[in-house]
């Protein structure tokens, strides 16, 4: 808990310093455990209802581990159009993974999103920051096999 400490102390005297140091304490932890909201909230001195809803409601917060790489699927309008189904289904396969599942070694989370905001290179995937457009199952295989 030293390095969660030493997050909350940084942003202590901080106005609206929750999200930031929800951000820092993901990226030092994996993900954000009970115990580091906990901490969070002794910190802040902040109900953890209030830190609880915070990060439920925000998609970049995660309350279980998560993947080294997260590989997101649109399954948007433009995409389903032009073969999101098979775009999923093949990364799905490739990787051995469902919808919201993340690999035992901690190596790769699949989600599928709503829209990526790339509609013009559908159908769209992400491997954490990265956007990769115009996808086909031989792209999808390429771009897997670096990670």
């Amino acid at each position: 808990m030293d390095k969660l400490n030493e997050i909350i102390d940084k942003y202590r005297e901080t106005e609206g310093a929750l999200i930031p140091i929800l951000q820092e304490a993901q990226e030092a932890f994996g993900y954000l455990p009970k115990d580091v909201l906990v901490g969070i909230g002794k910190g802040l001195k902040l109900p953890l209802s209030q830190i609880y809803g915070v990060v439920t409601f925000y998609s970049q917060f995660f309350l279980t581990p998560h993947g080294k790489y997260t590989i997101r699927a649109c399954r948007g309008t433009a995409c389903h159009v032009q073969g999101a189904k098979k775009i999923i289904s093949t990364i799905e396969n490739l990787i051995n993974l469902k919808e919201g599942e993340t690999s035992p070694d901690l190596k790769f989370t699949f989600e599928t999103v709503a829209c990526l905001g790339a509609c013009a290179l559908s159908p769209v995937m992400m491997v954490n920051k990265d956007y990769f457009g115009k996808m086909t199952p031989k792209k999808i295989t390429t771009i897997l096999s670096q990670y």
